[in-house]
Formats: C-alpha cells, structure tokens, sequence
C-alpha cells in the first residue's frame, strides 16, 4: 500500500524522490538505532549504508537527458 500511494501523486517526479527517501531512510535507521537504542552498526551495515546514499546520489543528480 505504501508503495501504491506514490502512483497517486500528481508530481511525475515523485517515485524518483521516494526512491532517493528511501536510500535516505536505511542510513538514518541505522544512525537513530545507535543514538536511541546503543546499536553499534558492523562494517556491512556501513558499507549498505554507504551503498544506498551513493544509490541517492545517483538517482538525484545523474545528467539526464531532456528530463
């Protein structure tokens, strides 16, 4: 349902956001999970973490061409 709701949007660029949001949300999980819960992530949860903020990065400012 979550995912349906962004089909609804009016904005033509909205699954590229929520996509980028998404990216964005796996990083500050792990980041919340160490301020409120201790958590101290492994290198694998970094290097994922990294890997998705480098997916945002690409998705957000890739030349695209016309669009």
């Amino acid at each position: 349902v979550y995912g349906f709701v962004a089909t609804l949007q009016p904005d033509a660029e909205f699954g590229r956001i929520l996509a980028a949001y998404g990216g964005v949300f796996v990083a500050g999980s792990l980041a919340w999970g160490m301020v409120a819960d201790g958590y101290r992530p492994d290198r694998w949860d970094v290097v994922g973490a990294l890997v998705c903020l480098v997916g945002v990065a690409v998705i957000m400012y890739a030349p695209r061409g016309g669009n």
